[in-house]
């Protein structure tokens, strides 16, 4: 099982022996380019995180080689911010997070993200995107009833 810390450190031993599932949740009020924004920034950091999950290097017929994708997909979901804010406060038990709050588009001055997150309560964080690796049923469970986002 994949699972944050503490601190929200990458788990430190990550096993890919069970199913394992990866979903991105946008907020669905976002125009196309913030949400697509949104998802790059949550799909960077879980690929960091999450090393195992990219594929191998695909490579063409005459030896091109480009970088490997991941093989299991990625579905980009939406829900409402409220939705958001709930969907983590399920998953963080069973699955690693990564949220992007909605300060983070706020500003292009990372201190400045850094500094607005820090002034405010977790509770009351919310959330422009949420991405999940966890247990493929788990995951399932907890992102069901989102469409995709369109």
């Amino acid at each position: 099982m994949l699972l944050q810390n503490e601190s929200g450190d990458a788990p430190a031993n990550e096993t890919l022996t069970d199913p394992v599932r990866c979903v991105i949740v946008v907020d669905e009020t976002l125009a196309p380019g913030k949400a697509a924004n949104a998802a790059a920034v949550v799909a960077f950091t879980l690929g960091q995180r999450h090393a195992p999950l990219v594929g191998a290097p695909l490579q063409e017929q005459d030896g091109t080689a480009h970088p490997g994708l991941i093989p299991i997909g990625i579905p980009v979901l939406k829900a409402t911010a409220d939705q958001l804010s709930a969907l983590r406060r399920k998953s963080v038990p069973f699955c690693d997070v990564v949220d992007f709050p909605v300060q983070g588009q706020a500003t292009v001055d990372y201190d400045a993200f850094l500094q607005a997150v820090r002034a405010l309560p977790g509770d009351s964080l919310q959330y422009l995107a949420i991405g999940l690796v966890g247990p493929r049923k788990k995951v399932g469970k907890l992102v069901g009833s989102f469409a995709l986002f369109a």
